[in-house]
């Protein structure tokens, strides 16, 4: 088969379209015949290496990928040859008390396919039963591929985290990016008002699209004057930041006096200034949060599954052409996910 992979750490130049053996399952684990593959971030700084993750090379990258089950292997009850599925990325080691308390996404060794473990942007994959999700007849491959990691992840901030209510407000930065356009339609579902930065007029138009009641350019101003302005010096109750250091000042100004932030990342930096004296000052929370439960993307795919939440795809390539997927997601073209497909099934 072929399979997505670099052998060292660097630019887009280190991907490669290679040849490997098939996969065989090995207990607990399902073979998955790849029908598409998506991208996030992640993809980004896995390819150019993450402080403390040393990974086995040559690394096949890929956190999100559907199919149909090629084979099963001993142990495996859950799914049957021809069964469609989703990949859930997040894995666990399901005894420790966080995991037996329901919350895997807390285990100490919680890791995620794709990053500290192979991953499944290839023709086959051997993923373990426990990591795969239904999907129903009638759903595209691309969306069944693009929806879960960051549909999840998105769900999970909102909901779980920061607890969202009808009726307040929402602002999600970067909401053009894959975690950005779910934030914005979850939000929008839950009956917040929401807002949300984009630097195109294409991208808030999609972004309104979405759901948003206003859209920011915040190239053009600064997002936290802005929602000063629209709500009439008040702020936000959540503001959902992945952008890290360079928003994270402006985030903490956008929000109301006891408002929250959630963040699930930090693109632009992990280190930005405290910023304690407001925080206390105005009771604010920061909230961290990371992929979701398995009952958090069950629900949350419910409602993929229905059409009440759509993954928007900015571009479809082969899985040959992951590079210039890569290069997509870096120079921030377009709106919503890249989905990759093996090019055994073009």
């Amino acid at each position: 088969m072929h399979a997505v992979q670099f052998a060292a750490h660097g630019d887009r130049d280190v991907i490669e379209y290679a040849e490997v053996p098939d996969p065989e399952p090995g207990p607990g684990e399902v073979l998955v015949d790849v029908k598409a593959g998506a991208l996030n971030h992640l993809d980004l700084w896995t390819r150019r290496g993450l402080p403390g993750i040393d990974l086995e090379m040559p690394h096949t990258p890929g956190s999100d990928a559907a199919g149909v089950v090629a084979d099963v292997g001993t142990n495996v009850d859950r799914f049957d040859r021809g069964d469609r599925v989703a990949v859930a990325a997040g894995t666990s080691c399901g005894t420790c008390e966080f995991c037996r308390d329901g919350d895997p996404t807390l285990c100490p060794d919680f890791a995620i396919i794709g990053e500290h473990r192979p991953g499944v942007h290839a023709e086959l994959a051997a993923v373990p039963a426990e990591n795969l999700v239904p999907v129903p007849e009638g759903v595209d491959w691309t969306t069944a591929a693009a929806a879960p990691l960051v549909f999840g992840t998105a769900w999970r901030m909102l909901h779980t985290r920061a607890d969202v209510t009808a009726g307040e407000r929402v602002l999600v930065l970067g909401a053009s990016g894959g975690v950005g356009h779910a934030a914005v339609q979850i939000a929008a579902h839950a009956g917040c008002e929401v807002f949300a930065t984009a630097s195109t007029a294409p991208k808030r138009e999609h972004a309104a699209d979405c759901g948003a009641d206003h859209v920011i350019d915040y190239e053009a101003t600064d997002f936290a004057d802005r929602v000063r302005e629209l709500t009439d010096g008040r702020g936000v109750d959540v503001v959902v930041d992945h952008v890290g250091a360079a928003t994270y000042p402006d985030s903490l100004a956008s929000l109301a006096k006891g408002g929250r932030l959630v963040t699930c990342g930090a693109t632009t930096g992990p280190n930005p200034d405290a910023g304690l004296n407001r925080i206390f000052w105005n009771q604010l929370s920061v909230i961290g949060s990371t992929m979701a439960t398995p009952g958090e993307l069950d629900d949350v795919l419910e409602l993929v599954w229905d059409g009440t939440f759509e993954p928007r795809i900015r571009e479809t390539l082969p899985m040959s052409e992951t590079a210039a997927a890569h290069r997509l997601l870096e120079n921030r073209e377009g709106f919503g996910k890249v989905a990759v497909i093996p090019d055994s099934e073009r």
